[in-house]
């Protein structure tokens, strides 16, 4: 049984069961849940080629956003990142060990330290984000144009009627 069925069967208990309820939004919201889930994998399974996590990538990937000389303070790292400064110094501990960061006096502050990539971590963000990239469009590929904008616009609203909270 595929995962389209399961969300069926799912589905189709609670009508057996509750007759009384609207299950279209319990539809979708499985359905929606099931893609993320789906595509997380894929993310996942794509950090572990370069040896990292998921969240050790996003920070690599926030730095080299941050352009030349690809150094932020780990206060912006952590802000940009939505996480605890105690989240990132595990995070920048292991980027240090397997050498793709280093810890580098804050140009702003002599008494702090900044990340910053190292070229070893620059190759393989570039690597790496090339490689997400055609992993997304993999992911889309089943959808038309019309699919994919029609997608974007339902789920923009989505994320403003929900981030209005």
């Amino acid at each position: 049984m595929d995962d389209n069925d399961r969300i069926d069967a799912l589905v189709g208990q609670w009508a057996d069961e509750r007759p009384d309820l609207d299950l279209d939004a319990m539809a979708l919201l499985a359905r929606l849940g099931r893609t993320a889930e789906l595509v997380d994998a894929r993310t996942q399974a794509l950090a572990a080629d370069y040896g990292v996590n998921r969240g050790d990538g996003d920070v690599l990937f926030a730095l080299r956003r941050a352009g030349a000389p690809y150094r932020l303070s780990p206060t912006s790292l952590a802000r940009a990142l939505l996480m605890t400064t105690g989240t990132m110094t595990g995070r920048l501990d292991r980027l240090e060990t397997r050498g793709l960061i280093v810890r580098v006096p804050s140009t702003q502050d002599r008494r702090s330290l900044d990340v910053e990539l190292t070229d070893e971590g620059r190759r393989q963000v570039d690597d790496a984000v090339t490689r997400h990239g055609a992993t997304q469009r993999e992911i889309v590929a089943t959808l038309t144009a019309t699919d994919r904008a029609d997608l974007d616009r339902v789920t923009r609203r989505l994320i403003t009627h929900l981030g209005s909270d």
